[in-house]
């Protein structure tokens, strides 16, 4: 692998310490870095060195991975992080990232090797690009042989013209194939696992259309509230905020037609495809495919405005239109302070011409499923009718279930870990491209604009979202 430095920006916010740190720690420890690598850290505070890797300590030490590692282990990592004051709308603090990289020149490639990682509101990338590139730090312009990729956090954009404006500031610094637009969901097992239970499964694969299959629910649910989110979510809302990117990514990773190959592009632009397809919301069935919700107390939570009408629930029907899924419901549902936190995938196959064993109308009841459990843990089980012991001939679902952690014992690459790997090495499969990410904002602006101004409704905490989004599953 080819040296190289990572610089961070916003590397003293919630994201770096709870995600990225412990992430490019466990490259160090699994043997993921090269022999020569920095780690840049740039923020606005006025940090040393030996200052900012103290912080770095105890990032690692409060994280599940890496907390367990004594300091003597953590300290040859320690040593290859360094800190740049920079505040993000100031250009000499880019020219001072620009002499903290080049003062290492005598470390092959850690100078002409660079991957930015921004962890930071989407919405500052044009200007950090654009003082990137008159700091001599853009993508285009490379000092020899070297490369310069470029990380970007969701939500790339608030609506389909701010993303397209995103993606022309950027597009004037990077080119599309050094951009990568991160979304973790992505390199979950789970979420990856989807294209090989499909794809290399003969009992599944012909299947996987209208003909079986009666519809697909995606849930995406979390027990907790925003927390100190506040400020975040006034701005953005779960459509924003989980619609547009995990559960729209995780209905393409069901839906698309199988690649031509695994390269990254075939996959995503399968997945591109499928985007386009789904049907764009009207004013004339909003009042039946969605329902929006937020939950009780919402509007007391720190940094909320006291009047809020930002929603943290979501339940939408789909239909995705080409030949493969004319006429199937896709049912998405995602909230906050919901009675559990699961995210889960729900695929309902037809049931049988006629019911021998019970009521014709009963089916639903022993239907056979397919349950793709991606969070908390990680489980993949099919669903089938069994009789039940006794004379009469009655059924009953029973499950077969497949466990991560049972089959597959010992410590799995985390999200970030795989994703941060994946951009080093160049292997976009699991980022998102341009025209997927219009694609979904295309669909959640439909979505705003056939709302009309419509209230979310008042939930309690813990429960199952407003009463009414029961009737969106028919």
């Amino acid at each position: 692998m080819e040296n190289f430095s990572i610089v961070i920006f916003g590397a003293t916010g919630d994201l770096a310490r709870r995600k990225l740190f412990p992430s490019v720690f466990d490259l160090f420890r699994y043997g993921h870095l090269p022999e020569e690598y920095r780690v840049i850290g740039t923020g606005r505070r006025d940090l040393s060195h030996e200052a900012f890797r103290r912080t770095v300590l105890e990032a690692l030490r409060a994280s599940p991975g890496a907390g367990g590692f004594d300091e003597e282990a953590i300290a040859p990592f320690l040593r290859r992080i360094f800190y740049v004051r920079l505040d993000i709308s100031e250009p000499e603090g880019y020219h001072r990232l620009h002499r903290e990289i080049m003062d290492a020149s005598g470390q092959s490639g850690v100078c002409t090797h660079l991957l930015y990682y921004l962890a930071v509101s989407p919405g500052l990338l044009p200007l950090i690009v654009r003082n990137l590139q008159a700091a001599g730090l853009g993508g285009k312009n490379l000092p020899c042989r070297g490369w310069r990729k470029i990380i970007v956090e969701k939500p790339f954009g608030r609506d389909l013209e701010s993303a397209r404006a995103l993606n022309a500031a950027v597009g004037e610094v990077f080119n599309e194939d050094q951009i990568f637009r991160i979304d973790h969901y992505l390199g979950k097992e789970t979420v990856q696992n989807i294209l090989v239970f499909r794809f290399s499964n003969g009992i599944f694969e012909p299947l996987w259309n209208r003909h079986y299959i009666s519809s697909v629910q995606i849930t995406i649910a979390e027990d907790f509230g925003i927390r100190d989110r506040g400020a975040f979510y006034e701005e953005v809302g779960l459509l924003r905020d989980i619609i547009q990117n995990h559960a729209l990514q995780l209905l393409a990773s069901v839906a698309m037609e199988p690649p031509v190959d695994l390269s990254a592009d075939s996959v995503r632009d399968e997945k591109s495809k499928v985007l386009r397809s789904i049907r764009r919301h009207t004013p004339a069935d909003a009042g039946t495919a969605i329902v929006l919700g937020q939950y009780e107390g919402y509007r007391e939570e720190k940094d909320v405005d006291p009047r809020s009408e930002v929603e943290t629930f979501a339940a939408i029907r789909f239909f995705v239109d080409n030949w493969r899924w004319q006429g199937v419901p896709f049912y998405v549902k995602a909230g906050k302070n919901l009675g559990e936190t699961r995210t889960r995938i729900v695929i309902t196959f037809k049931c049988p011409p006629q019911n021998f064993f019970g009521p014709s109308d009963s089916c639903g009841y022993t239907a056979n499923q397919v349950v793709m459990t991606i969070q908390p843990e990680e489980t993949i089980a099919l669903r089938f009718g069994t009789k039940r012991p006794g004379e009469a001939v009655e059924t009953d679902p029973v499950y077969m279930k497949f466990d991560y952690r049972d089959s597959f014992p010992g410590e799995g690459l985390t999200a970030y870990h795989r994703l941060l790997l994946d951009a080093i090495t160049g292997d976009r499969m699991n980022f998102i491209r341009q025209d997927s990410v219009e694609h979904a904002w295309e669909v959640v602006d439909a979505i705003r604009h056939a709302l009309d101004g419509r209230h979310p409704e008042p939930y309690p905490i813990h429960s199952d979202g407003p009463a009414s989004a029961s009737g969106i599953y028919g």
